[in-house]
């Protein structure tokens, strides 16, 4: 099927999810996974209606969303989706030239904070470039040695001295869930995910922490979005549905 077949197939089975927990479709926003992708897909899949794409590499992330403007692609926005290092921190703003304009180039959400350390490192940048980061807590609610992320226990602990961060704002969570046949075997992980975002409502509710927003849970790929969106997730990051299988990891 076409790029613009798969992209429908897909909405579909996110309305089909949200009606099954008794949601709106709109409330959920799908992140086209583009890694490994050439510009001429990602051209392709944004005349299918597309807006928002996710990179798990900050430079591939830089190189797309600098050619993307360049052929006049304004109306995407990018997710910086995978784990940063520090080193490469500055990246995950996206080009220098895009970034006062996160509808034209910047990266308008970052996925993956997953440490102290990277959470003050964006914060220095973003404050240089005179901004401020929208950014989601990586939590490993599967324990699994192989994720990153915070616990949940340590994100509560650490939580104090992030909202403290000047130049970010934490809009809500993210996480990882391991890759299995089946996809209820993970419903307990973004059910858990789910609770934890109403906990940090109640603990650090945004009217007392200007840094706090606790809109989004970012959870579900392309094997398990459906059951996401039924544990209430507000971003879903399909790669494989869209665009098929990658050439290469």
């Amino acid at each position: 099927m076409t790029i613009a077949e798969n992209l429908r197939q897909v909405r579909i089975r996110m309305a089909g999810a949200a009606q099954r927990a008794q949601r709106s479709p709109d409330e959920i926003t799908l992140v086209a996974v583009s890694k490994t992708k050439p510009l001429a897909l990602i051209a392709e899949t944004a005349a299918a209606g597309q807006i928002d794409f996710g990179e798990n590499r900050v430079e591939e992330l830089w190189e797309k969303a600098e050619a993307a403007a360049a052929a006049g692609l304004d109306r995407i926005r990018w997710h910086a989706i995978g784990t940063i290092q520090s080193r490469k921190a500055k990246l995950a703003l996206g080009p220098p030239a895009l970034q006062s304009h996160p509808g034209k180039g910047a990266v308008c959400m970052v996925h993956a904070v997953d440490r102290p350390k990277i959470a003050q490192r964006l914060s220095r940048l973003a404050a240089d470039n005179h901004r401020q980061l929208d950014v989601l807590l990586e939590v490993n609610v599967s324990g699994e040695t192989s994720k990153h992320g915070f616990s949940p226990a340590g994100l509560i602990d650490d939580l104090p001295a992030l909202l403290k961060l000047p130049a970010l704002r934490y809009c809500g969570l993210m996480t990882m869930a391991p890759y299995v046949d089946d996809p209820e075997e993970v419903r307990p992980l973004f059910r858990q995910l789910r609770t934890l975002l109403q906990e940090l409502r109640h603990t650090f509710p945004p009217a007392q922490f200007q840094q706090a927003a606790w809109r989004h849970l970012s959870m579900g790929m392309t094997g398990d979005f459906e059951v996401a969106i039924e544990e209430g997730a507000t971003i879903v990051r399909v790669g494989t549905a869209i665009f098929g299988h990658r050439e290469y990891e």
